[in-house]
């Protein structure tokens, strides 16, 4: 039975080789909340429980092989396979189409949904995401090269150089098998996945909207924001805070997904 926004709201779904854990929580129209690399569900705790109370069914999953999610060995993780199984989740849930607001290579998920299933999106919002092959590699080309026998080290590293109010977000990779998981989730990044669709998605155009972090240090406005809001017939807004935005601002964020989901013009701050 789903549950209300003020309720826990764990559930558990099994798709054959992938085992998802997520929030559900509210009830009526459903968005799903996609994150992006290296964070978890929880990266949305500030912004889910809002929109539930706004009056809408909150989806918030850990993607497959991240967080608390699992994926089975030699099972691909990457965001074309995250993409297949978010359809094959809202198939499990009953439910015909979402809205899906997405974060970072979260993003790549979200816009393959679209090219792939455009009638499943109702529409479109994307928090400082990826554009055809810009992901920000550079910044996880570290991860993919770490050593798995010093995997334990991982999430504290990554703490230190993200920022404490990533602590919980990132708790779920504590120690060695954590670690693993955290650099199998980057060696399957690919950005060939986004640059191959373009065409597709200028071809699906739904409601969009593009968030981006005024301090963003790893997906810049002019070369990602954008040219990505260009190609979804989007507008861009700033809010003020870095890449993480759900962390930095989480009532900005659910103040704009609010006006957006419900069809108005939102409103916050410059606007570009």
């Amino acid at each position: 039975m789903r549950i209300g926004y003020d309720e826990p709201a764990m559930a558990t779904v099994a798709l054959g080789g992938v085992t998802l854990e997520l929030d559900d929580l509210g009830r009526g129209a459903p968005v799903l909340l996609l994150h992006g690399f290296p964070t978890t569900r929880r990266l949305w705790a500030g912004v889910a429980p809002a929109l539930a109370e706004a009056g809408y069914r909150v989806l918030a999953p850990d993607l497959a092989g991240y967080g608390a999610s699992s994926a089975a060995a030699g099972i691909s993780i990457g965001m074309a396979d995250q993409a297949r199984w978010m359809l094959r989740l809202l198939d499990h849930l009953g439910i015909e189409s979402a809205a899906i607001v997405a974060h970072d290579v979260g993003s790549a998920a979200a816009q393959i949904m679209l090219a792939e299933a455009p009638r499943r999106v109702r529409a479109l919002a994307v928090l400082d995401g990826v554009y055809a092959g810009e992901w920000a590699m550079d910044a996880v080309a570290s991860i993919q090269s770490w050593d798995p026998a010093n995997a334990a080290r991982l999430a504290p590293v990554l703490v230190r150089r993200l920022g404490k109010s990533m602590r919980d977000v990132l708790s779920a990779y504590a120690g060695e098998e954590g670690g693993l998981r955290l650099i199998r989730a980057a060696r399957d990044l690919r950005p060939a996945e986004t640059a191959a669709i373009l065409d597709r998605l200028r071809g699906h155009q739904v409601p969009s909207l593009v968030l981006w972090g005024e301090r963003d240090t790893y997906l810049p406005l002019e070369t990602v924001a954008r040219p990505l809001a260009d190609l979804l017939g989007a507008q861009v807004l700033l809010l003020p805070g870095g890449h993480f935005l759900p962390l930095d601002c989480p009532e900005q964020v659910a103040s704009v997904l609010r006006d957006f989901l419900a069809g108005s013009s939102p409103q916050a701050g410059p606007s570009t």
